[in-house]
This record gives C-alpha cells, sequence and structure tokens, in this order.
C-alpha cells in the first residue's frame, strides 16, 4: 500500500495543457515552480492504495477539483511568467 497525495496527481496531469495556452517558459525549474505554487494553494486530497479505491476516490471529486486545479495553475504560470526563477 502507498500513500498518495492525488491532488499532485491531478496537477501533473493538467500542467501540460495549461502551460501550452499560455506564453510562460517550459523549461523544468519553471514547470516544477508552477506545479509547487499550484500545490500550494490547493487543499491535498491523501489516499491509500488498494485494488479500485483510487478510483472510487476520484470519481467522488474529480469534476470541481479539477476545475479547482486548472485555475490554481492558471494563477501559478502568471506568478512564475512574471518572475522566473533563472
Amino acid at each position: 500500500m502507498e500513500l498518495i497525495n492525488y491532488t499532485e496527481i491531478m496537477v501533473k496531469e493538467q500542467l501540460e495543457e495549461v502551460i501550452m495556452s499560455s506564453e510562460v517558459c517550459r523549461c523544468e525549474q519553471c514547470k516544477l515552480d508552477i506545479m509547487a505554487i499550484a500545490l500550494n494553494n490547493l487543499p491535498p486530497r491523501y489516499v491509500v492504495t488498494e485494488k479500485g479505491r483510487i478510483f472510487s476516490k476520484v470519481q467522488a471529486f474529480n469534476t470541481q477539483i479539477s476545475v479547482d486545479v486548472v485555475g490554481a495553475i492558471t494563477d501559478a504560470v502568471n506568478k512564475v511568467k512574471g518572475k522566473p526563477n533563472h
């Protein structure tokens, strides 16, 4: 069994799509900065993996959380774009 922050998985999954629609640097450092800022502004959603358990958790909060994740990534992109860390 493993403890997973599902919010982190969602941020990773949405990151490229949000970045592609923005004129932000796409280097690894900027991507990590964007992820860190977004994750610090979202509540963690920890799950313990067992067969079928994650799927149930994802179904329960996917819609509104997905909107929140995209919003947090967009805000983070704007911060990093304005002041990149390199």
